[in-house]
């Protein structure tokens, strides 16, 4: 394997079956096409499924962060998203990355594909990354 002990580590391979399970299962048509898994710190796994519309509906990944909020999971260290027929794991769009930097700024991501797969911290997705909470009066950014 080529990835590093600690790189391993940090891959969240149960994380990355959920979601494959669920793209498998609940991907239909064109609406549904990608599913995504989120990790909260007690260990709870939160999935959902992206809500495409021509209009530009959520990803899989931002519906996981309702859906984390919705059932008390607000602490998420690890996401990933994968997509249906097979695709394998898929990084997260940049508004994906900004939203997951902005609630939950040290949360981890699965990228990569095959034995390149590894978690990395979201900061490392958005070099020199505009931060929300940064910019407004004290005490207001987003509360997942």
């Amino acid at each position: 394997m080529t990835t590093s002990h600690s790189a391993d580590r940090d891959l969240d391979h149960d994380l990355v079956r959920a979601a494959t399970q669920v793209a498998a299962a609940r991907s239909r048509g064109d609406n549904h096409t990608v599913a995504a898994a989120a990790r909260d710190r007690d260990g709870r796994i939160v999935t959902a499924m992206n809500a495409y519309h021509f209009t530009g509906g959520p990803c899989a990944e931002l519906v996981v962060i309702g859906a984390a909020a919705a059932q008390g999971a607000y602490d998420l260290v690890t996401m990933v998203a994968v997509g249906d027929r097979g695709r394998g794991v898929i990084p997260p769009c940049g508004r994906c990355r900004q939203m997951m930097l902005d609630y939950f700024p040290d949360i981890r991501v699965v990228v990569g594909a095959g034995e390149r797969l590894r978690a990395v911290p979201v900061a490392d997705l958005l070099p020199e990354s505009y931060r929300w909470a940064d910019h407004q009066e004290e005490g207001g950014g987003p509360t997942p």
